[in-house]
């Protein structure tokens, strides 16, 4: 959830960041001064220690020669622990390409790291690396240090700041992405008890009864490409109309008109006895 009100550290620290950033913008800057930015918005919003934390030009050994990403995020610095996180960057007037994702993915896959932020200064993109066969590299946040206001900023920029990476928060990330993916939420959006409390609901707001094939027709219009193909791939319960009872009527009986039901008077409703009434059911009979 975005915080409400940011205090005026971290207010003053983001709006810095996005001057440096336009400034080496402006200059046309190379990698190297690019870099040079990225590192002090690591320090002064992010709340790493350039020293202790951050390894710079990390080695990657992989099949062929030796490689270098930019950064390597390491909060524990035994010769055995994996970064946490690692952090290739690109020139500030350089857009994001599919293939620097995949440069900077098969760092991680080669070290063991799952996580990968990949940054150009303007554009800062947040990617999972799944080691299954073949690993499988996810999108997990995005955010834009110039065009993003401060207050969601300052939420994106924790997701991998010093604090809660410590605190195990990439971790949790991770969980809840694979929670609220799109083929979860429609199924629960399209469940039996779903769809009945979604037409209740239209039923009170409009006065209009709609079908569950009409709704469900509904929904797949507000989806876009995407949600349409995982949505075929889930199957749909519709709630189960109930049958109105109808009386049998005995063969013996049939042809015969049925008698009319009597209705029958509660308690409240049962006439009371009227003056000249009780006074005739008060008279004895009189003898013969």
């Amino acid at each position: 959830m975005a915080k409400q009100k940011l205090d005026k550290e971290t207010r003053k620290a983001i709006l810095d960041a996005r001057k440096w950033i336009q400034d080496v913008a402006k200059m046309d800057g190379n990698e190297a001064q690019t870099r040079a930015r990225i590192e002090r918005i690591f320090e002064t919003i992010m709340g790493y220690h350039v020293f202790d934390h951050i390894t710079r030009e990390y080695a990657v050994h992989g099949v062929g020669d030796t490689e270098h990403c930019d950064f390597a995020i390491q909060l524990d610095r035994k010769e055995t622990s994996k970064p946490d996180l690692l952090v290739e960057i690109k020139r500030v007037n350089i857009d994001l390409t599919p293939k620097h994702l995949k440069q900077a993915a098969s760092y991680a896959i080669n070290l063991g790291c799952e996580w990968v932020l990949l940054t150009n200064g303007k554009e800062w993109k947040l990617y999972h690396i799944s080691f299954s066969q073949p690993p499988q590299t996810k999108l997990i946040d995005s955010w834009n240090l110039i065009d993003n206001d401060p207050i969601p900023l300052a939420d994106k920029f924790d997701l991998t700041s010093y604090k809660n990476i410590k605190r195990g928060g990439l971790s949790r990330l991770w969980e809840k992405s694979n929670v609220l993916t799109a083929q979860n939420i429609l199924k629960a959006i399209l469940s039996e008890e779903s769809i009945v409390l979604i037409r209740r609901k239209l039923k009170k707001a409009t006065d209009v009864t709609v079908s569950p094939e009409e709704l469900i027709g509904a929904i797949r219009y507000l989806l876009n490409e995407a949600a349409i193909a995982e949505m075929e791939k889930i199957k749909i319960s519709l709630p189960v109309k109930k049958q109105r009872k109808r009386k049998i009527i005995p063969k013996s009986n049939k042809g015969k008109e049925e008698p009319a039901a009597q209705p029958v008077e509660s308690e409240k409703t049962i006439k009371q006895p009227t003056e000249y009434e009780e006074l005739k059911l008060a008279t004895p009979p009189s003898e013969n």
